[in-house]
């Protein structure tokens, strides 16, 4: 062929190419020691839920290092995974595929936070993906290439034992954690302790054994009040760092790679922070572990206290659980010699508290009426109030946010409801017209369908209504309110009256001279499973943010003066009602004493279920409707069945996923139980 010709020098173009294409392309030699790794691929599907085998060629020998991140080809598709091991050889039989691509050398899941990731999702019958998610957070490129911000390299602060002291933790917790020992306790703080400077000492403490320690704590308010406790105590504020999604993702990666790459030892935040990469873990802490916060509301479900106590297991570490009031679950650790409980006596307890009464509980006085102990401010309460707001700020605790919540018939009482999606209405202002939470509606020519009446009342009012009645009965005293997105961090000694939701009560300088709980009746008729333990959690905070009966401190509760939770509260025996709380879930058959299972899904996936081979002995509860269109199913089993009762879940659940039915929600020992 003439190449001279424009026409032939075109053909052999063609040919060229042709010849090109037919080339097999260059297989990449694979790396010559440990050619196999076994990545955890970001897949949702649970009969999927196992390592993959892929080849690491030479190019990406150095940078695939057991825990960073990689790319791999799955079915077709590119996707994220976690190199977890490399290995010299594959019990795959076929060719295996390389890795596509490591994303980034910087080790993110370490060993052991891997095994925790294993652990976890068996233990709630999850997927190993859907726990690495909460263990390990989104990349921030950027922040791999930053400078790195050593720490303080100075020698630590001694440990002052004084604040432990009174509650007798100074020779069985601080001195053991010290000398590098791993002891389990349970502490409920004395009323008016400096909880964050105890649970400060108590990481200085793990700090000078040269290990780690990692605490979480329910909302960001508490972990901005120990953040300012471990910069006072360790003597500085980079000795070690804060894990919130409050911090942004860029804040929050350059403290969890702080933490990986062994900076830092010291990690606190909220739920996600359990996973914490701390080296050496020497000590795990949860504060107020019976806050419904530290449960994850993601599948599967995990909660704080559980994944701290099962890295606890794992690494030898020491244990501390800390609140003013105690949750069944620490004391059924307590009770079965796991933990140790570590409180002062009830007499100590009386003497470091407010003095404590309910209102309406004694006679009326002569010539005051009877009834007035059953209005919702009742004389005693005012009374105190008046009293006690020139001596410094006075802490008024209301369970609902807003102005009125919630509406009803003045005429027969029953649920005001919207006419357009059958909504509750509410009033969100005094001056507002009454509107459907749901969807908004305005009902201004509201009719009741169940009798016809116009009228409306309020059976349940929130803090902004509640402020109302309080400036009326304080003249001359501010009122101020803390809920919601309006939450007040700290106050000064001022007189001034605060209304506050749980949760949102603010810090007071010195105290505050009293405090009332109002609607007690409210939060112990919630159709709930924690009612009583919920209540007892909360007022105990109230409780523990008063001057002691000696300085004055007074506490009004309004409610039932016989109820055992109000009984527990005015005896200041947080951990006897745990007791009897743990007793009567063991007679019910309710966790902590067994391990229960709920299944919620369409009715007709549900309904096989009752049928599958469950551990013997089991008990198969319902299914039974729920709220919305769904059915429930409830298994429970004997403790030591637990894990036989997670695998069963597992193994249903990938069965359903690989012939691609519905996923079912399944919860181990849920938080709430409805």
């Amino acid at each position: 062929m003439d190449e001279t010709d424009p026409g032939g020098a075109e053909q052999l173009a063609l040919v060229r190419d042709a010849v090109r294409k037919q080339r097999p392309k260059r297989t990449p030699a694979a790396a010559e020691q440990l050619p196999i790794a076994r990545v955890a691929v970001d897949l949702p599907l649970a009969h999927l839920d196992r390592p993959f085998d892929y080849l690491v060629t030479q190019e990406q020998d150095e940078s695939a290092r057991p825990g960073c991140r990689v790319r791999v080809r799955f079915a077709g598709q590119l996707l994220d995974g976690l190199l977890l091991d490399r290995v010299e050889t594959s019990d795959h039989a076929g060719r295996l595929g390389r890795l596509e691509r490591v994303v980034s050398s910087e080790v993110v899941l370490r060993p052991d936070i891997a095994r925790l990731c294993r652990t976890i999702a068996d233990r709630y019958a999850g997927t190993f993906a859907d726990v690495a998610r909460l263990a390990v957070p989104p990349r921030h490129a950027r922040e791999e290439k930053t400078e790195r911000d050593l720490p303080t390299t100075g020698s630590l602060p001694i440990v002052d034992g004084t604040p432990w002291e009174s509650h007798d933790g100074t020779a069985r917790l601080l001195d053991p954690l010290a000398s590098g020992a791993s002891p389990r306790a349970c502490v409920p703080t004395l009323p008016g302790a400096d909880w964050p400077t105890l649970l400060a000492e108590a990481v200085l403490a793990t700090l000078h054994s040269g290990r780690g320690a990692v605490v979480c704590l329910p909302d960001v308010r508490d972990v901005d009040r120990l953040d300012a406790a471990l910069a006072t105590v360790l003597g500085g504020p980079d000795r070690h760092v804060v894990l919130t999604a409050a911090l942004g993702p860029q804040a929050r990666y350059r403290a969890f790679l702080a933490l990986a790459r062994g900076d830092v030892a010291v990690a606190i935040g909220n739920r996600a922070a359990a996973f914490a990469p701390v080296h050496d873990v020497g000590l795990v802490a949860v504060w107020d572990d019976g806050d419904d916060l530290h449960a994850e509301p993601r599948a599967p479900y995990p909660h704080a206290r559980e994944i701290l106590l099962t890295r606890a297991l794992e690494a030898d570490a020491a244990v501390l659980l800390a609140s003013p009031a105690r949750s069944v679950e620490a004391q059924a650790l307590v009770e079965s010699g796991w933990c140790a409980d570590i409180a002062a006596d009830s007499d100590r307890r009386r003497r470091a508290g407010p003095r404590i009464v309910v209102a309406g509980a004694s006679p009326s006085a002569p010539g005051r009426d009877p009834a007035g102990r059953g209005a919702r401010l009742p004389h005693e309460a005012q009374t105190v109030l008046r009293e006690s707001a020139p001596a410094g700020p006075v802490l008024v605790s209301v369970p609902r946010s807003g102005y009125r919540p919630a509406l009803a018939c003045r005429t027969c009482h029953a649920p005001a409801r919207c006419a357009t999606c059958q909504g509750p209405l509410a009033q969100p202002e005094s001056a507002a017209a009454p509107a459907c939470r749901w969807c908004g509606t305005v009902a201004a020519d509201w009719v009741c369908a169940e009798c016809g009446g116009t009228d409306l009342r309020a059976p349940v009012i929130g803090e902004r209504r509640t402020a109302e009645e309080i400036g009326r009965a304080a003249t001359g005293v501010p009122v101020r309110t803390s809920s919601g997105d309006r939450v007040l961090d700290r106050i000064d000694d001022r007189p001034q009256v605060i209304v506050a939701t749980p949760g949102a009560e603010p810090v007071a300088d010195g105290g505050y001279a009293a405090a009332l709980i109002l609607d007690a009746s409210l939060v112990l008729t919630r159709a709930d499973l924690r009612t009583g333990e919920e209540a007892v959690r909360r007022w105990s905070h109230v409780v523990a943010l008063v001057r002691s009966a000696a300085d004055g401190g007074r506490v009004v509760l309004v409610g039932s003066p016989s109820a055992p939770p109000v009984q527990a509260l005015v005896r200041s025996d947080p951990i006897g009602f745990a007791a009897r709380e743990l007793a009567e879930r063991r007679s019910a058959r309710l966790p902590p004493a067994v391990r229960l299972a709920t299944v919620t899904g369409p009715p007709d996936e549900v309904a096989p279920l009752p049928a599958e081979s469950w551990p013997d002995p089991s008990e198969v509860l319902g299914p039974v409707p729920t709220d919305d269109d769904d059915v429930r199913l409830v298994i429970r089993v004997p403790r030591r069945l637990g894990s036989a009762l997670s695998s069963t879940l597992q193994r249903i659940q990938s069965q359903r996923s690989a012939r691609k039915a519905p996923v079912l929600r399944i919860r181990i020992d849920p938080y709430e139980l409805d």
